[in-house]
Protein backbone atom coordinates (compact mmCIF):
# COMPACT_ATOMS: atom_id res chain seq x y z
CA UNK A 1 0.00 0.00 0.00
CA UNK A 2 1.47 3.33 -1.09
CA UNK A 3 2.25 5.82 1.63
CA UNK A 4 0.69 9.24 1.52
CA UNK A 5 3.02 12.03 0.51
CA UNK A 6 4.24 14.24 3.37
CA UNK A 7 3.50 17.20 1.10
CA UNK A 8 -0.22 16.37 1.25
CA UNK A 9 -0.02 16.28 5.03
CA UNK A 10 1.48 19.78 5.00
CA UNK A 11 -1.31 21.01 2.71
CA UNK A 12 -3.96 19.59 5.02
CA UNK A 13 -2.38 21.38 7.96
CA UNK A 14 -2.21 24.84 6.34
CA UNK A 15 -5.52 24.71 4.46
CA UNK A 16 -8.37 26.28 6.40
CA UNK A 17 -11.95 25.26 5.68
CA UNK A 18 -13.91 27.77 3.62
CA UNK A 19 -16.82 29.31 5.57
CA UNK A 20 -19.44 30.97 3.39
CA UNK A 21 -20.79 32.90 6.39
CA UNK A 22 -17.41 34.51 7.03
CA UNK A 23 -17.02 35.35 3.35
CA UNK A 24 -20.45 37.01 3.17
CA UNK A 25 -19.78 38.92 6.40
CA UNK A 26 -16.52 40.28 5.00
CA UNK A 27 -18.26 41.30 1.77
CA UNK A 28 -20.91 43.15 3.76
CA UNK A 29 -18.21 45.20 5.49
CA UNK A 30 -16.88 46.60 2.19
CA UNK A 31 -18.15 50.00 1.14
CA UNK A 32 -19.61 50.58 -2.33
CA UNK A 33 -18.39 53.09 -4.91
CA UNK A 34 -20.60 53.98 -7.85
CA UNK A 35 -18.75 55.53 -10.77
CA UNK A 36 -19.49 56.41 -14.36
CA UNK A 37 -17.50 56.76 -17.57
CA UNK A 38 -17.85 59.75 -19.87
CA UNK A 39 -16.17 61.25 -22.89
CA UNK A 40 -16.41 61.70 -26.61
CA UNK A 41 -17.07 59.03 -29.25
CA UNK A 42 -14.27 56.43 -29.72
CA UNK A 43 -12.35 57.59 -26.66
CA UNK A 44 -12.35 53.98 -25.45
CA UNK A 45 -14.80 54.04 -22.54
CA UNK A 46 -16.16 50.53 -23.03
CA UNK A 47 -12.69 49.17 -23.77
CA UNK A 48 -11.40 50.67 -20.53
CA UNK A 49 -14.20 49.10 -18.48
CA UNK A 50 -13.67 45.75 -20.20
CA UNK A 51 -9.95 45.90 -19.48
CA UNK A 52 -10.64 46.88 -15.85
CA UNK A 53 -12.97 43.90 -15.43
CA UNK A 54 -10.57 41.52 -17.17
CA UNK A 55 -7.43 42.54 -15.30
CA UNK A 56 -9.22 42.53 -11.94
CA UNK A 57 -10.47 38.99 -12.76
CA UNK A 58 -14.11 39.99 -12.58
CA UNK A 59 -15.34 38.20 -15.74
CA UNK A 60 -16.08 34.52 -16.28
CA UNK A 61 -14.27 32.27 -18.72
CA UNK A 62 -17.30 31.83 -20.97
CA UNK A 63 -17.68 35.63 -21.20
CA UNK A 64 -14.05 35.93 -22.26
CA UNK A 65 -14.50 33.25 -24.94
CA UNK A 66 -17.61 35.01 -26.25
CA UNK A 67 -15.67 38.21 -26.95
CA UNK A 68 -12.38 36.62 -28.08
CA UNK A 69 -11.89 36.98 -31.81
CA UNK A 70 -9.72 33.90 -32.29
CA UNK A 71 -10.77 32.03 -29.15
CA UNK A 72 -7.09 31.65 -28.43
CA UNK A 73 -7.37 33.05 -24.93
CA UNK A 74 -4.71 35.64 -25.70
CA UNK A 75 -5.65 38.96 -24.07
CA UNK A 76 -4.60 40.90 -27.17
CA UNK A 77 -7.34 39.20 -29.20
CA UNK A 78 -10.16 40.09 -26.79
CA UNK A 79 -12.64 42.76 -27.81
CA UNK A 80 -12.91 44.35 -24.35
CA UNK A 81 -15.66 46.77 -25.40
CA UNK A 82 -18.09 43.90 -25.94
CA UNK A 83 -17.85 42.95 -22.27
CA UNK A 84 -20.05 46.00 -21.60
CA UNK A 85 -21.73 46.72 -24.97
CA UNK A 86 -24.48 44.11 -24.96
CA UNK A 87 -27.06 45.48 -27.44
CA UNK A 88 -26.99 44.16 -31.01
CA UNK A 89 -26.91 47.71 -32.43
CA UNK A 90 -23.95 48.53 -30.19
CA UNK A 91 -22.02 45.52 -31.40
CA UNK A 92 -22.85 46.21 -35.06
CA UNK A 93 -21.96 49.91 -34.97
CA UNK A 94 -19.11 49.67 -32.46
CA UNK A 95 -20.58 52.38 -30.25
CA UNK A 96 -22.29 52.58 -26.88
CA UNK A 97 -25.98 53.53 -27.05
CA UNK A 98 -27.55 52.68 -23.71
CA UNK A 99 -26.15 52.80 -20.18
CA UNK A 100 -24.50 49.48 -19.23
CA UNK A 101 -24.20 48.70 -15.53
CA UNK A 102 -21.55 46.29 -14.30
CA UNK A 103 -20.66 45.10 -10.80
CA UNK A 104 -17.27 43.93 -9.60
CA UNK A 105 -15.35 43.76 -6.34
CA UNK A 106 -11.78 43.74 -5.09
CA UNK A 107 -10.49 42.83 -1.63
CA UNK A 108 -10.81 46.50 -0.63
CA UNK A 109 -14.09 47.75 -2.14
CA UNK A 110 -17.19 46.93 -4.21
CA UNK A 111 -18.02 48.85 -7.38
CA UNK A 112 -20.95 49.57 -9.68
CA UNK A 113 -19.93 50.93 -13.09
CA UNK A 114 -22.21 52.90 -15.39
CA UNK A 115 -20.75 52.84 -18.90
CA UNK A 116 -22.47 55.74 -20.68
CA UNK A 117 -22.63 56.71 -24.38
CA UNK A 118 -20.35 59.30 -25.94
CA UNK A 119 -22.62 60.54 -28.76
CA UNK A 120 -24.27 63.92 -28.23
CA UNK A 121 -27.68 62.48 -29.09
CA UNK A 122 -27.39 60.16 -26.06
CA UNK A 123 -26.51 62.89 -23.55
CA UNK A 124 -29.71 62.07 -21.63
CA UNK A 125 -28.39 58.52 -21.13
CA UNK A 126 -25.20 59.96 -19.68
CA UNK A 127 -27.26 62.06 -17.25
CA UNK A 128 -29.15 58.96 -16.16
CA UNK A 129 -25.99 56.95 -15.56
CA UNK A 130 -24.19 59.75 -13.70
CA UNK A 131 -27.11 60.75 -11.48
CA UNK A 132 -26.18 58.22 -8.78
CA UNK A 133 -22.40 58.21 -9.30
CA UNK A 134 -19.87 59.40 -6.74
CA UNK A 135 -16.96 59.50 -9.18
CA UNK A 136 -16.68 60.11 -12.91
CA UNK A 137 -14.01 58.88 -15.30
CA UNK A 138 -13.75 61.31 -18.23
CA UNK A 139 -11.73 59.80 -21.07
CA UNK A 140 -9.63 61.99 -23.35
CA UNK A 141 -8.01 60.71 -26.54
CA UNK A 142 -4.30 61.55 -26.23
CA UNK A 143 -4.18 62.33 -29.96
CA UNK A 144 -7.13 64.78 -29.95
CA UNK A 145 -7.28 66.39 -26.52
CA UNK A 146 -10.46 67.84 -25.03
CA UNK A 147 -13.36 67.67 -27.48
CA UNK A 148 -16.82 69.24 -27.25
CA UNK A 149 -18.48 66.08 -25.98
CA UNK A 150 -15.75 65.54 -23.39
CA UNK A 151 -16.34 69.09 -22.22
CA UNK A 152 -20.10 68.47 -22.16
CA UNK A 153 -19.73 65.35 -20.02
CA UNK A 154 -17.31 67.05 -17.64
CA UNK A 155 -19.82 69.85 -17.19
CA UNK A 156 -22.65 67.39 -16.56
CA UNK A 157 -20.50 65.65 -13.97
CA UNK A 158 -20.00 68.94 -12.15
CA UNK A 159 -23.67 69.82 -12.59
CA UNK A 160 -24.69 66.53 -10.96
CA UNK A 161 -22.51 67.25 -7.96
CA UNK A 162 -19.84 64.62 -8.65
CA UNK A 163 -16.89 65.78 -6.54
CA UNK A 164 -14.27 63.27 -7.72
CA UNK A 165 -13.29 63.18 -11.40
CA UNK A 166 -10.56 61.08 -13.03
CA UNK A 167 -9.29 62.35 -16.37
CA UNK A 168 -8.02 59.21 -18.08
CA UNK A 169 -5.69 60.23 -20.93
CA UNK A 170 -6.25 57.18 -23.12
CA UNK A 171 -4.43 55.78 -26.15
CA UNK A 172 -1.06 56.90 -24.84
CA UNK A 173 0.45 54.04 -26.89
CA UNK A 174 -0.49 55.96 -30.06
CA UNK A 175 1.59 58.99 -28.98
CA UNK A 176 4.59 56.89 -27.84
CA UNK A 177 3.74 57.54 -24.17
CA UNK A 178 4.95 61.12 -24.54
CA UNK A 179 5.29 62.95 -21.23
CA UNK A 180 4.93 66.31 -23.03
CA UNK A 181 1.59 65.30 -24.59
CA UNK A 182 0.28 64.15 -21.21
CA UNK A 183 1.47 67.33 -19.48
CA UNK A 184 -0.28 69.55 -22.04
CA UNK A 185 -3.58 67.68 -21.69
CA UNK A 186 -3.23 67.78 -17.90
CA UNK A 187 -2.83 71.59 -17.94
CA UNK A 188 -5.90 71.99 -20.16
CA UNK A 189 -7.97 69.68 -17.95
CA UNK A 190 -6.99 71.48 -14.74
CA UNK A 191 -8.09 74.78 -16.31
CA UNK A 192 -11.41 73.18 -17.26
CA UNK A 193 -11.82 71.77 -13.73
CA UNK A 194 -11.29 75.23 -12.28
CA UNK A 195 -13.92 76.68 -14.64
CA UNK A 196 -16.41 73.96 -13.68
CA UNK A 197 -15.54 74.15 -9.95
CA UNK A 198 -14.62 70.46 -9.78
CA UNK A 199 -12.82 70.13 -6.43
CA UNK A 200 -10.90 66.89 -7.10
CA UNK A 201 -9.43 66.10 -10.54
CA UNK A 202 -6.73 63.46 -11.12
CA UNK A 203 -5.11 62.85 -14.53
CA UNK A 204 -3.82 59.33 -15.29
CA UNK A 205 -2.01 58.29 -18.51
CA UNK A 206 -3.40 54.94 -19.69
CA UNK A 207 -3.75 52.57 -22.59
CA UNK A 208 -7.07 50.78 -22.19
CA UNK A 209 -6.27 48.34 -24.98
CA UNK A 210 -2.89 47.28 -23.56
CA UNK A 211 -3.75 47.74 -19.87
CA UNK A 212 -1.12 50.37 -19.00
CA UNK A 213 -1.86 52.00 -15.62
CA UNK A 214 -5.36 50.51 -15.49
CA UNK A 215 -4.82 47.81 -12.86
CA UNK A 216 -1.03 47.40 -12.96
CA UNK A 217 1.61 50.09 -13.21
CA UNK A 218 3.17 50.50 -16.65
CA UNK A 219 6.90 50.39 -17.35
CA UNK A 220 6.25 52.62 -20.37
CA UNK A 221 5.42 55.65 -18.19
CA UNK A 222 8.45 55.93 -15.88
CA UNK A 223 7.75 59.68 -15.56
CA UNK A 224 4.31 59.09 -13.95
CA UNK A 225 4.35 58.61 -10.18
CA UNK A 226 0.62 58.70 -9.39
CA UNK A 227 -1.71 55.77 -8.69
CA UNK A 228 -3.12 53.40 -11.26
CA UNK A 229 -6.81 53.72 -12.04
CA UNK A 230 -7.82 50.80 -9.81
CA UNK A 231 -5.63 52.02 -6.94
CA UNK A 232 -7.39 55.38 -7.07
CA UNK A 233 -10.83 53.79 -7.24
CA UNK A 234 -10.02 51.70 -4.16
CA UNK A 235 -8.80 54.66 -2.11
CA UNK A 236 -10.87 57.70 -3.12
CA UNK A 237 -12.97 59.02 -0.20
CA UNK A 238 -16.72 59.03 -0.57
CA UNK A 239 -17.69 62.51 0.64
CA UNK A 240 -21.41 61.97 0.34
CA UNK A 241 -21.36 59.60 3.31
CA UNK A 242 -20.19 62.12 5.88
CA UNK A 243 -22.00 61.44 9.17
CA UNK A 244 -22.74 65.11 9.88
CA UNK A 245 -24.91 65.58 6.76
CA UNK A 246 -28.45 66.80 7.55
CA UNK A 247 -30.88 63.95 8.22
CA UNK A 248 -33.54 63.48 5.53
CA UNK A 249 -36.11 60.65 5.38
CA UNK A 250 -38.73 60.91 2.61
CA UNK A 251 -41.71 58.88 3.84
CA UNK A 252 -42.66 56.17 1.34
CA UNK A 253 -45.23 54.32 3.39
CA UNK A 254 -47.01 54.33 6.76
CA UNK A 255 -46.90 50.85 8.31
CA UNK A 256 -49.76 49.91 10.63
CA UNK A 257 -49.79 46.11 11.16
CA UNK A 258 -51.82 46.39 14.38
CA UNK A 259 -53.13 49.05 16.75
CA UNK A 260 -49.97 49.04 18.88
CA UNK A 261 -47.55 49.90 16.05
CA UNK A 262 -47.41 52.87 13.69
CA UNK A 263 -44.20 53.33 11.75
CA UNK A 264 -42.98 55.55 8.91
CA UNK A 265 -40.92 53.72 6.30
CA UNK A 266 -38.48 55.05 3.74
CA UNK A 267 -34.86 55.15 2.60
CA UNK A 268 -32.60 57.62 4.39
CA UNK A 269 -31.43 60.19 1.84
CA UNK A 270 -28.67 61.62 4.04
CA UNK A 271 -27.45 61.89 7.60
CA UNK A 272 -27.91 59.67 10.65
CA UNK A 273 -30.73 59.11 13.16
CA UNK A 274 -30.95 57.46 16.57
CA UNK A 275 -33.64 56.97 19.21
CA UNK A 276 -34.30 60.12 21.23
CA UNK A 277 -33.49 62.53 18.38
CA UNK A 278 -35.87 65.49 18.05
CA UNK A 279 -37.52 65.45 14.62
CA UNK A 280 -39.94 67.60 12.64
CA UNK A 281 -42.35 66.31 10.00
CA UNK A 282 -42.70 68.56 6.97
CA UNK A 283 -44.70 70.27 5.58
CA UNK A 284 -47.00 70.11 8.64
CA UNK A 285 -44.27 71.22 11.06
CA UNK A 286 -45.32 68.74 13.75
CA UNK A 287 -42.56 67.74 16.15
CA UNK A 288 -41.76 64.64 18.17
CA UNK A 289 -38.86 62.36 19.15
CA UNK A 290 -37.71 59.05 17.67
CA UNK A 291 -38.85 56.14 19.81
CA UNK A 292 -37.29 53.25 17.87
CA UNK A 293 -35.69 52.33 14.53
CA UNK A 294 -36.80 49.09 12.83
CA UNK A 295 -35.40 47.13 9.88
CA UNK A 296 -35.99 43.66 8.46
CA UNK A 297 -33.17 42.37 10.66
CA UNK A 298 -34.48 43.94 13.88
CA UNK A 299 -34.13 47.18 15.84
CA UNK A 300 -31.11 49.46 15.46
CA UNK A 301 -29.33 51.80 17.85
CA UNK A 302 -28.68 54.18 14.94
CA UNK A 303 -29.20 54.33 11.18
CA UNK A 304 -27.55 56.19 8.33
CA UNK A 305 -27.90 56.78 4.59
CA UNK A 306 -28.73 54.88 2.43
CA UNK A 307 -30.40 52.39 4.78
CA UNK A 308 -34.11 51.60 4.46
CA UNK A 309 -35.76 51.88 7.86
CA UNK A 310 -39.05 52.30 9.69
CA UNK A 311 -39.24 54.96 12.41
CA UNK A 312 -41.67 54.98 15.32
CA UNK A 313 -42.23 58.23 17.23
CA UNK A 314 -43.09 59.06 20.82
CA UNK A 315 -46.17 61.08 19.82
CA UNK A 316 -49.11 60.31 17.55
CA UNK A 317 -48.68 62.87 14.77
CA UNK A 318 -50.14 62.99 11.28
CA UNK A 319 -47.52 61.87 8.73
CA UNK A 320 -48.30 60.37 5.32
CA UNK A 321 -46.55 59.37 2.08
CA UNK A 322 -44.75 62.33 0.55
CA UNK A 323 -43.88 63.97 3.87
CA UNK A 324 -40.28 64.45 4.98
CA UNK A 325 -38.86 63.67 8.42
CA UNK A 326 -35.81 65.73 9.41
CA UNK A 327 -33.95 66.83 12.51
CA UNK A 328 -35.48 69.95 14.05
CA UNK A 329 -32.13 71.77 14.03
CA UNK A 330 -31.47 71.55 10.26
CA UNK A 331 -34.82 71.40 8.48
CA UNK A 332 -34.81 72.26 4.74
CA UNK A 333 -36.62 75.11 3.01
CA UNK A 334 -40.32 74.82 2.22
CA UNK A 335 -41.11 76.86 -0.88
CA UNK A 336 -43.07 77.08 -4.12
CA UNK A 337 -40.41 79.08 -6.00
CA UNK A 338 -36.84 78.04 -6.72
CA UNK A 339 -34.08 78.19 -9.31
CA UNK A 340 -32.77 75.04 -10.96
CA UNK A 341 -30.46 73.73 -13.64
CA UNK A 342 -32.43 71.80 -16.26
CA UNK A 343 -31.37 69.08 -18.71
CA UNK A 344 -33.93 68.56 -21.49
CA UNK A 345 -34.44 64.88 -22.32
CA UNK A 346 -37.23 64.86 -24.92
CA UNK A 347 -37.43 65.39 -28.68
CA UNK A 348 -40.30 67.86 -28.23
CA UNK A 349 -38.75 71.20 -27.16
CA UNK A 350 -39.51 72.86 -23.85
CA UNK A 351 -42.64 75.03 -23.96
CA UNK A 352 -42.89 78.01 -21.64
CA UNK A 353 -46.68 78.04 -21.87
CA UNK A 354 -47.09 74.43 -20.79
CA UNK A 355 -47.77 73.10 -17.29
CA UNK A 356 -45.63 70.08 -16.47
CA UNK A 357 -45.86 67.53 -13.69
CA UNK A 358 -42.88 67.76 -11.36
CA UNK A 359 -41.90 64.64 -9.39
CA UNK A 360 -39.83 65.47 -6.32
CA UNK A 361 -38.97 62.64 -3.88
CA UNK A 362 -42.35 60.91 -3.46
CA UNK A 363 -44.50 63.94 -4.35
CA UNK A 364 -45.95 64.98 -7.71
CA UNK A 365 -47.07 68.59 -8.20
CA UNK A 366 -47.91 70.85 -11.12
CA UNK A 367 -45.22 73.32 -12.15
CA UNK A 368 -44.69 76.30 -14.42
CA UNK A 369 -41.13 76.88 -15.65
CA UNK A 370 -39.31 79.75 -17.33
CA UNK A 371 -35.93 79.15 -18.96
CA UNK A 372 -33.68 82.13 -18.20
CA UNK A 373 -30.42 80.99 -19.85
CA UNK A 374 -29.16 78.28 -22.17
CA UNK A 375 -25.63 76.93 -21.76
CA UNK A 376 -23.12 77.02 -24.62
CA UNK A 377 -21.11 73.82 -24.11
CA UNK A 378 -18.26 75.07 -26.32
CA UNK A 379 -17.55 78.20 -24.27
CA UNK A 380 -19.39 77.32 -21.01
CA UNK A 381 -21.13 80.70 -21.30
CA UNK A 382 -24.78 81.26 -20.45
CA UNK A 383 -26.76 82.71 -23.33
CA UNK A 384 -30.15 84.39 -23.14
CA UNK A 385 -32.91 82.08 -24.30
CA UNK A 386 -36.37 80.81 -23.42
CA UNK A 387 -36.36 77.35 -25.01
CA UNK A 388 -34.46 74.10 -24.70
CA UNK A 389 -34.12 71.35 -27.29
CA UNK A 390 -33.17 67.71 -26.81
CA UNK A 391 -29.95 67.28 -24.76
CA UNK A 392 -29.60 71.02 -24.10
CA UNK A 393 -28.86 72.38 -20.64
CA UNK A 394 -30.12 75.63 -19.15
CA UNK A 395 -31.13 77.59 -16.06
CA UNK A 396 -34.81 77.85 -15.12
CA UNK A 397 -37.09 79.33 -12.50
CA UNK A 398 -39.74 76.93 -11.19
CA UNK A 399 -43.08 77.71 -9.54
CA UNK A 400 -45.20 74.87 -8.14
CA UNK A 401 -48.85 74.83 -7.16
CA UNK A 402 -48.01 73.26 -3.78
CA UNK A 403 -45.02 73.82 -1.49
CA UNK A 404 -42.05 71.48 -1.85
CA UNK A 405 -39.38 70.74 0.74
CA UNK A 406 -36.08 71.27 -1.03
CA UNK A 407 -32.34 71.38 -0.41
CA UNK A 408 -29.70 72.62 -2.79
CA UNK A 409 -28.63 69.70 -4.99
CA UNK A 410 -25.00 70.07 -3.91
CA UNK A 411 -26.10 69.37 -0.32
CA UNK A 412 -28.59 66.56 -0.95
CA UNK A 413 -29.29 64.74 -4.19
CA UNK A 414 -32.63 63.29 -3.12
CA UNK A 415 -34.32 66.49 -1.91
CA UNK A 416 -32.44 68.62 -4.45
CA UNK A 417 -33.44 66.80 -7.65
CA UNK A 418 -36.62 66.37 -9.65
CA UNK A 419 -37.90 65.14 -13.00
CA UNK A 420 -40.46 66.74 -15.31
CA UNK A 421 -43.29 64.71 -16.83
CA UNK A 422 -45.49 65.72 -19.76
CA UNK A 423 -49.07 65.14 -18.52
CA UNK A 424 -50.28 64.54 -22.08
CA UNK A 425 -48.28 61.33 -22.61
CA UNK A 426 -46.57 60.64 -19.24
CA UNK A 427 -43.14 60.97 -20.90
CA UNK A 428 -40.17 62.05 -18.79
CA UNK A 429 -39.06 65.23 -20.55
CA UNK A 430 -36.54 66.85 -18.21
CA UNK A 431 -34.30 66.41 -15.18
CA UNK A 432 -33.55 69.23 -12.79
CA UNK A 433 -31.19 70.11 -9.96
CA UNK A 434 -32.26 72.71 -7.39
CA UNK A 435 -29.79 75.57 -7.04
CA UNK A 436 -31.56 77.76 -4.49
CA UNK A 437 -35.01 78.79 -3.29
CA UNK A 438 -35.75 82.22 -4.78
CA UNK A 439 -38.26 83.34 -2.16
CA UNK A 440 -38.56 80.97 0.80
CA UNK A 441 -40.07 83.73 2.91
CA UNK A 442 -42.88 84.20 0.42
CA UNK A 443 -44.06 80.66 1.08
CA UNK A 444 -43.81 81.20 4.85
CA UNK A 445 -45.77 84.45 4.66
CA UNK A 446 -48.57 82.88 2.62
CA UNK A 447 -48.72 79.95 5.03
CA UNK A 448 -48.83 82.39 7.95
CA UNK A 449 -51.59 84.47 6.38
CA UNK A 450 -53.57 81.28 5.85
CA UNK A 451 -52.99 80.11 9.40
CA UNK A 452 -55.92 80.22 11.75
CA UNK A 453 -56.18 81.42 15.32
CA UNK A 454 -56.51 79.50 18.58
CA UNK A 455 -58.29 80.76 21.70
CA UNK A 456 -57.55 79.19 25.08
CA UNK A 457 -60.58 79.58 27.38
CA UNK A 458 -61.03 78.70 31.07
CA UNK A 459 -64.89 78.61 31.01
CA UNK A 460 -66.81 75.87 29.14
CA UNK A 461 -69.84 78.14 28.74
CA UNK A 462 -67.78 80.71 26.83
CA UNK A 463 -66.46 77.97 24.54
CA UNK A 464 -69.98 76.93 23.57
CA UNK A 465 -71.16 80.53 23.07
CA UNK A 466 -68.22 81.46 20.85
CA UNK A 467 -68.59 78.26 18.84
CA UNK A 468 -72.23 79.07 18.03
CA UNK A 469 -71.36 82.65 17.10
CA UNK A 470 -68.52 81.56 14.79
CA UNK A 471 -70.60 78.87 13.10
CA UNK A 472 -73.34 81.44 12.57
CA UNK A 473 -70.86 83.63 10.67
CA UNK A 474 -69.80 80.62 8.52
CA UNK A 475 -66.32 80.31 10.02
CA UNK A 476 -64.43 76.99 10.16
CA UNK A 477 -64.20 76.30 13.87
CA UNK A 478 -62.96 73.34 15.95
CA UNK A 479 -63.29 72.80 19.70
CA UNK A 480 -60.88 70.58 21.62
CA UNK A 481 -59.31 69.90 25.00
CA UNK A 482 -56.00 68.69 23.56
CA UNK A 483 -52.97 70.66 24.75
CA UNK A 484 -50.33 69.16 22.40
CA UNK A 485 -48.41 71.75 20.40
CA UNK A 486 -48.12 69.57 17.29
CA UNK A 487 -51.91 69.19 17.12
CA UNK A 488 -52.37 72.94 17.51
CA UNK A 489 -49.83 73.65 14.76
CA UNK A 490 -51.60 71.31 12.33
CA UNK A 491 -55.00 72.89 12.98
CA UNK A 492 -53.63 76.42 12.62
CA UNK A 493 -51.83 75.61 9.37
CA UNK A 494 -55.16 74.30 8.05
CA UNK A 495 -56.62 77.81 8.54
CA UNK A 496 -59.08 76.86 11.31
CA UNK A 497 -60.28 78.80 14.33
CA UNK A 498 -59.63 76.58 17.33
CA UNK A 499 -61.38 76.90 20.69
CA UNK A 500 -59.52 75.09 23.48
CA UNK A 501 -61.15 74.46 26.86
CA UNK A 502 -58.27 74.93 29.33
CA UNK A 503 -59.55 74.56 32.92
CA UNK A 504 -57.28 75.96 35.61
CA UNK A 505 -55.97 78.87 33.54
CA UNK A 506 -56.57 82.39 34.79
CA UNK A 507 -56.85 84.32 31.54
CA UNK A 508 -57.70 83.89 27.88
CA UNK A 509 -55.02 83.73 25.18
CA UNK A 510 -55.08 83.97 21.39
CA UNK A 511 -52.37 81.81 19.80
CA UNK A 512 -51.14 82.19 16.19
CA UNK A 513 -48.19 81.07 14.04
CA UNK A 514 -45.52 83.54 12.98
CA UNK A 515 -43.45 83.44 9.76
CA UNK A 516 -41.07 80.87 11.27
CA UNK A 517 -43.89 78.55 12.29
CA UNK A 518 -43.52 79.47 15.96
CA UNK A 519 -46.39 80.21 18.34
CA UNK A 520 -47.16 83.82 19.28
CA UNK A 521 -49.48 84.52 22.22
CA UNK A 522 -51.76 87.46 22.93
CA UNK A 523 -53.38 87.71 26.38
CA UNK A 524 -56.97 88.95 26.74
CA UNK A 525 -58.59 90.46 29.79
CA UNK A 526 -61.27 88.29 31.48
CA UNK A 527 -63.68 91.22 31.16
CA UNK A 528 -63.39 91.53 27.39
CA UNK A 529 -66.68 91.18 25.50
CA UNK A 530 -67.49 88.31 23.16
CA UNK A 531 -67.72 90.64 20.14
CA UNK A 532 -64.16 91.83 20.74
CA UNK A 533 -62.95 88.25 20.98
CA UNK A 534 -64.64 87.36 17.71
CA UNK A 535 -63.08 90.35 15.96
CA UNK A 536 -59.62 89.37 17.23
CA UNK A 537 -60.08 85.75 16.14
CA UNK A 538 -61.14 86.69 12.62
CA UNK A 539 -58.80 89.65 12.18
CA UNK A 540 -55.84 87.83 10.66
CA UNK A 541 -57.94 85.35 8.70
CA UNK A 542 -60.07 88.05 7.08
CA UNK A 543 -57.04 90.09 5.98
CA UNK A 544 -56.02 87.54 3.32
CA UNK A 545 -59.09 85.50 2.59
CA UNK A 546 -58.15 85.37 -1.11
CA UNK A 547 -55.11 83.18 -0.34
CA UNK A 548 -57.12 80.21 0.97
CA UNK A 549 -56.55 78.22 -2.26
CA UNK A 550 -52.82 78.07 -1.53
Amino acid sequence: MAQESPVLDDVREITEPFAIEDFLASEQQKDLLRFTTAGSVDDGKSTLIGRLLYDSRSVYEDQIKAVTRSHSGNASSIDFAQLTDGLRAEREQGITIDVAYRFFATPKRKFIIADTPGHEQYTRNMVTGASTAELAIVLVDARKGILTQSRRHAFIASLLGIRHVVAAINKMDLVDFSEEVFAQHQRDLLVLAEQLEIPDLLCIPISALDGDNVVTRSDRTPWYFGPTLLEHLESVPIAERLPHAPFRLPVQRVIRPHQHFRGFAGQIASGTIKPGDAIVALPSGQTSRVESIHTFDGELESAFAPQSITLTLEDEIDISRGDLITHQADAPVTTTDFEASLVWLHAEPFSVNKTYLLKHASQIVRAQLDVTHRLDIETLERQTGQSLDLNEIGDATVQTNRPLIVDAYRNNRTTGSFILIDPANNATVGAGMVRRATSPKASDERTTRNSGALLSLPQPGLVAALEQALLGSEEDVVTTRIQKSEVWRTLLRAGLIVLVYAPGTEQMEIVRLNELGEFTRQSLSPQVESETILRELKRKKGADQDDREF
